[in-house]
């Protein structure tokens, strides 16, 4: 779902379906079964921008509206389990029949064939498990970690719109459509950067090494007297600088540390950082901070959510980024990381409820007249919110107005 979110951030017009009603189950996903204002937290990074039609696909009229739509559209994207879509009647080649030119891509864990196609479900644990990258993370001799967020939807969605503009230029070449096909658990074996032709080349998987880097040397979290601080240096001239910050320039001098290959080698490696690592106990987080651009390394806090929702950094950047939401006022959440110097992306809102822009998408698109979508609504084609579960409908003081495109 985040696909869209991202496109729209950038002048996309996007169309989120889902049922009518209890609309779709990742409404009920948020932190803690935390609401704010009837409104899942989870939901709202992954919604940006996009209009909220509740359409039962499931129907022959249903799904006959959605091909009209896509008659209209440039891109179709999905994440069901493989083959759902094509049971409905909606799948790309049924699509592809009212639009030659749509492109549509298919997201989900294990892709539309192969032996875990069928009948297995994913979520971003399981991608981060089935992609190698669990066996990466975490310290050796316990369980792996994985990371505290969703980063197969996230980076899956950045790579899945990536190729989405890559078929929309070869679109404006060609004047043809195509189908993508997207792994969410294969999104993630592109972040285990060398691992693979290591084990190619080697015969030997990378092993769990906690915070330390295998390819850098020094690179790992360090603890300071009042918290952790990352630590790296790349260069002969960092490590240069990392060892006169500590007021030991000879180490630099020492065979075993005296170049970068010399300082991967684990014995050595594990020499150096425990010398790292009993300096930093001495020193704060900001004291490490401020020699790293003293001395010319790399040193930073663990910044958290708090940090950046303070930090003038940030704000300046416009990564942390303040609107407007129609429906739930003030909103403070993560902006585009990509600062395009003519076209900046914006968040305009950050979700709505289910159903909300139902009238406004069939008068658009349709060119439906009021009679032709209250019959829709009759027969529950169409529909919005329930009450329960929580998660889809406005907010309690909401006006009836606000959020709605008229």
């Amino acid at each position: 779902p985040a696909v869209p979110g991202y496109l729209g951030e950038f002048g996309a017009e996007v169309i989120k379906v889902e049922l009518p009603g209890a609309g779709d189950t990742m409404r009920s996903v948020t932190p803690y079964g935390t609401f704010w204002k009837n409104a899942s937290i989870g939901q709202m990074p992954q919604n940006h921008n996009k209009f909220h039609l509740g359409l039962d696909v499931r129907t022959s009229t249903g799904a006959e509206i959605f091909r009209r739509l896509a008659q209209r559209c440039d891109v179709v994207v999905e994440n069901l389990l493989a083959g759902t879509m094509d049971r409905w009647g909606i799948g790309y080649e049924q699509l592809k029949e009212a639009n030659p030119k749509i492109i549509y891509i298919a997201l989900n864990g294990f892709g539309q064939w192969g032996a875990y196609s069928e009948g297995r479900a994913s979520y971003d644990a399981v991608a981060q498990t089935v992609s190698g990258l669990l066996a990466t993370t975490g310290f050796p001799g316990r369980l792996p970690l994985k990371t505290g967020v969703f980063i197969g939807d996230y980076f899956g969605a950045q790579m899945g719109a990536l190729s989405v503009l890559a078929a929309l230029h070869y679109r404006d070449r060609t004047g043809k459509g195509q189908f993508i096909e997207f792994s969410q658990g294969e999104g993630l074996m592109r972040l285990l950067d060398w691992s693979w032709i290591y084990y190619y080349l080697e015969k030997y998987n990378r092993p769990r090494t906690g915070n330390r880097d295998l390819a850098i040397c020094p690179s790992d979290v360090f603890l300071c007297k009042d918290g952790p601080v990352a630590l790296a240096a790349g260069s002969e001239e960092e490590f240069k600088g990392v060892c006169q910050a500590m007021g030991q320039p000879e180490l630099a001098e020492n065979p075993r540390f005296a170049d970068l290959l010399t300082r991967l080698k684990d014995e050595n490696a594990v020499a150096l950082l425990e010398i790292i690592a009993e300096w930093a106990k001495g020193k704060t987080v900001a004291e490490v901070d401020q020699l790293g651009c003293q001395y010319g390394f790399a040193a930073s806090p663990i910044l958290d959510a708090k940090d950046q929702y303070e930090s003038p950094h940030f704000r300046a950047r416009a990564s942390v980024f303040e609107y407007e939401d129609p429906i739930y006022g003030k909103m403070v959440e993560v902006g585009s990381p990509a600062k395009l110097s003519k076209t900046p992306g914006r968040l305009k809102w950050a979700n709505k409820p289910v159903g909300l822009d139902n009238e406004f998408i069939l008068r658009k698109f349709l060119g439906l007249r009021t009679f032709q979508i209250d019959a829709l609504a009759e027969k529950k084609i169409i529909g919005k919110w329930v009450v329960n579960p929580p998660g889809r409908k406005p907010p309690d003081d909401w006006d009836g107005k606000a959020g709605m495109v008229l």
